[in-house]
């Protein structure tokens, strides 16, 4: 690069982070629309009356009548044409109203407030553990590939691919909480109830980190720029420190983007197998009560929050990566 560009290059890569931003911010408009549009349609279809299943959630279900049906149908107006409840939950969105659960009453973002502390502590704890078990894996496997680290790491992860997040939890449950006895199986209030949910989570998110960890690190070893610092003379560590780790980690980091999308979808699964109070749980709630404006303002949270994840990463590359910023 030549000097002016170089004095160029901080303002050229502000203006593509803007651009980013502003794609991004055009993206998560885009995705709440889409998703409360078909949340929306597909609670209207779901078989069954709304009515009875809103009064069921109330009052439970042996106290669920006619009279208590019809009460619930007149006041939230659940007989008005499903065009105008859809133009007056758009409106409502527009001034940023997700309304009030048709269940307890309670405005959604107070409850959504509340559970998504659970959920984002039960992801937040499930990644640091994904980051401590698979990345350092990965990379002491890179170091010699085919070798008998790598083998064996191999086969881990591909087993814990291949199990969807509820077998992983129902095996962790059975060896920690039934057969050992160390861990309690399900609830919420102390931090040993975070462990088996975190841990399952976890073991996904690792047999995905390691293996891109692998292959990033076997590339970076096998390159010329990584043979000539050991020709200066450079020893293994300070090599793999100065220019191994930093260009290792941009491929994992950005991977990450991918796994936000299991540690979602997974955050319903493990949330209901464990009892744990957070989003996926009362997600699953919503839907068997019909709890619409819940429907679709969890939907609504957890889309936007793969987004905003997922433009946290794009940042971070560009921060880790010089080339993306001179680009």
């Amino acid at each position: 690069m030549s000097a002016e560009q170089t004095l160029q290059a901080p303002g050229h890569w502000m203006t593509g982070l803007r651009g980013l931003l502003l794609q991004r911010l055009f993206q998560a408009g885009l995705v709440a629309w889409m998703v409360g549009t078909l949340t929306f349609v597909l609670t209207r279809t779901l078989p069954g009356d709304m009515a009875y299943r809103i009064a069921a959630g109330r009052y439970g279900d042996d106290m669920v009548t006619t009279s208590a049906a019809e009460a619930v149908r007149a006041e939230l107006a659940l007989d008005q044409p499903a065009v105008t409840a859809y133009f007056s939950w758009l409106w409502d969105l527009v001034q940023f109203d997700l309304g009030r659960s048709l269940v307890s009453g309670e405005p959604v973002v107070r409850e959504l407030w509340h559970q998504l502390g659970h959920s984002l502590g039960l992801a937040l704890t499930a990644v640091a553990l994904s980051l401590l078990l698979g990345p350092p894996l990965g990379l002491l496997a890179g170091l010699k590939p085919r070798g008998t680290l790598d083998r064996a790491s191999e086969v881990m992860a591909s087993m814990l691919r291949a199990l969807p997040p509820f077998a992983v939890g129902l095996l962790l449950i059975m060896l920690f909480a039934v057969a050992l006895g160390w861990l309690p199986a399900a609830g919420h209030g102390r931090a040993a109830h975070s462990v088996l949910p975190a841990l399952t989570l976890a073991l996904g998110l690792a047999a995905v980190s390691s293996r891109v960890a692998r292959n990033a690190m076997s590339d970076v070893s096998q390159s010329p720029y990584y043979a000539f610092a050991r020709t200066k003379g450079l020893n293994g560590r300070i090599n793999f420190l100065r220019h191994g780790l930093r260009n290792a980690a941009v491929p994992v980091i950005a991977y990450l983007g991918v796994q936000f999308v299991y540690l979602i979808e997974g955050v319903v699964v493990v949330e209901t197998l464990f009892a744990w109070p957070g989003i996926g749980h009362a997600l699953v709630h919503a839907i068997v009560a019909r709890d619409v404006p819940m429907i679709q303002g969890t939907a609504l949270v957890m889309g936007l929050l793969f987004v905003a994840l997922n433009t946290a990463v794009d940042i971070i590359c560009h921060l880790l990566d010089p080339r993306r910023r001179q680009s």
